[in-house]
Formats: C-alpha cells, structure tokens, sequence
C-alpha cells in the first residue's frame, strides 16, 4: 500500500519542472523550478517558496523524489499543487552543479543563495520569497536569512541546530573531525546513505526511500563536501538568532539526534520576532522529508507559510 496520507486539496494541473543554470562566478549552479502552470490573467503571482539541500544529498533527491509504489515523496510537488511557486538549488559540489576544490562550507552555501536568489527574483518579480532548508541546509537558509534579510518572508528550519549541545550525531561525527579539517571530500556510498535512516530510530520510514534516494544520488558519484560537517563539528553556532528577523518555524523530529529539543528551545527563545513557532513531529527522525509522517511536515509547514497577517496595530 502507498505510504501517502496527504489529503489536502490539490490544484487542477500537475506541476512541471523548469530546470535552470546560474553563476557564481566561474562556479555553475543548477537551479530548479517546480509550479502548477502560471497564474492566469489579472491573479496575483503564486507565493514562491525555496527549498535548500543538506550536507549528504542534492536538491532533487532531496525535494523531488520518486520512490516507486511508495505514495508521494516530492516535497516540489506537494507545494506545487498547494499554489506555491517552487525552487530549489544543488549547491557548489552537489548534484549537477560544479565540482571544485572548495569544500562547500554553510558560507559558500550561503552565496550560492545569493546568487540563486538574484535570479528567482528577476524571473518572478518577487522581492522576498519564503525559505525551507533541511539539516545544514537549515543552517545554511538561517545563514543566508541573517545575510539577505530583505529577501526573506517566512523561514522553516527543519532538522536544525544551534550549538550542537547533547547531540548524540554530532558527538559521533566528531570523532572525524581531523579528516574533515584536513578532506574537502567525504565518502557518501549506498551504506552511508542507508544510516541517514536508521542512526536515529530505525522504523520511521520506509526502507525502499533508502534505495531510491541512493539510486538517485550514486548517478553524481560516491564522494559529497566536508565543509558542513566541518561546521557542525567545529564551528557551531554559525547562526546569530538575534540576527534572523524573520518570522521562524523551527520544525524536530521527536527522535531527530543531531539536536537536543533544549538546544533548539535556546535558540527559539532568542528569536526576535515574535511571529515564531516550534514543532515536534511524533514518530520522525532527522530526515523529515522522508518519514513515514511526512504528511505532517507538509501540513505545519503549509499552515505556517499561510498564516494571515495581523490585524492588531504593531
């Protein structure tokens, strides 16, 4: 049976996916888009809403996946058909885009942003557009938040953290930290992406995820960049949360090891906007895109992007 409980309502037309190319400098970024046809005539332009990739996989692996028989696991699809206009990016190293000898740190994450940002601005004509980064690409989306703010409406980071206290992953990620320090390159093979669903709590997804997703990213080869782990190892915190000004959903998975739930509550507190929520989803890891109860990521996240405006006089 299709692991697919998403019931809400859908658009019309299925999306399609316009893939594009933009520089920084010599570097090539691919650049994605995903939406359910233009708006018609006299409508307003749809909501555009980025997503941004981790430290282990690209962007359509991560956003735009099919796992045969499996339901709906294309968080571009979903928003798609919500009435948002979707992008996402492979960064520096990843996926389709350039293979340098950087080693893809949270800052050479954030100008990828910048770059992609400039771009989806010019083809949209819209100043601000709503940010999603999962695991460092939560940190990479916050980075850019505090470095761009006049881009950014609404911000989920999903699998965050902040200073990497009481994490079970990250204490066992640093026993390698002399190799990231010295690596730009790690391996990332069909075992290595196996553990990204079992290290926390095996159960809460579906094992042919695992497999899908590394047919889908083994095609880019089995070595991805060392620089976010280099930064949630060594150089955390790498996000100011008195510097996001945004209003902030920050989304954990109840059994999510890469942050402890007093971490992220530090964070959270800190937040100067009060327009601000913290979610756990029971019964999820790290992966949240991937989980069984991915339909509840889909949800939040919708109700979050959609919430109305104040009436109130601030």
């Amino acid at each position: 049976m299709a692991d697919d409980q998403h019931t809400t309502a859908r658009s019309a037309a299925p999306p399609s996916r316009t893939d594009y190319t933009v520089s920084k400098g010599e570097v090539s970024l691919a650049v994605y888009r995903k939406r359910s046809g233009a708006p018609p005539p006299g409508q307003p332009p749809r909501p555009v809403l980025f997503l941004v990739h981790g430290s282990s996989n690209s962007a359509l692996s991560s956003f735009d996946l099919t796992v045969p028989g499996a339901g709906e696991y294309s968080t571009m699809n979903v928003f798609a058909a919500l009435g948002f206009d979707v992008w996402t990016m492979d960064h520096e190293n990843y996926g389709r885009s350039s293979r340098t000898s950087s080693n893809s740190d949270i800052a050479s994450g954030v100008e990828d942003l910048i770059v992609a940002s400039e771009f989806v601005m010019r083809e949209t004509g819209q100043p601000r557009m709503h940010f999603m980064g999962e695991s460092s690409g939560a940190l990479r989306a916050a980075a850019f938040a505090m470095a761009r703010p006049e881009r950014v409406d609404r911000l989920v980071l999903n699998a965050f953290t902040y200073t990497g206290r009481n994490s079970p992953t990250l204490a066992k990620r640093a026993e390698q930290l002399d190799y990231f320090r010295t690596h730009n390159h790690r391996l990332r093979d069909r075992a290595m992406i196996r553990s990204i669903f079992t290290r926390d709590h095996p159960g809460t997804s579906d094992p042919a995820v695992a497999e899908a997703l590394a047919d889908a990213e083994l095609v880019f080869g089995d070595q991805v960049p060392t620089g976010t782990y280099l930064d949630m190892t060594a150089n955390l915190p790498v996000v100011d949360p008195h510097k996001v000004h945004a209003p902030v959903m920050i989304v954990r998975g109840e059994h999510d090891g890469i942050a402890s739930e007093e971490d992220l509550l530090d964070f959270f507190h800190q937040l100067p906007n009060p327009d601000r929520q913290f979610v756990v989803l029971p019964g999820a890891a790290h992966a949240l895109v991937f989980g069984h109860n991915r339909h509840q990521l889909w949800h939040t996240v919708h109700a979050f992007l959609t919430m109305p405006p104040r009436r109130d006089q601030q």
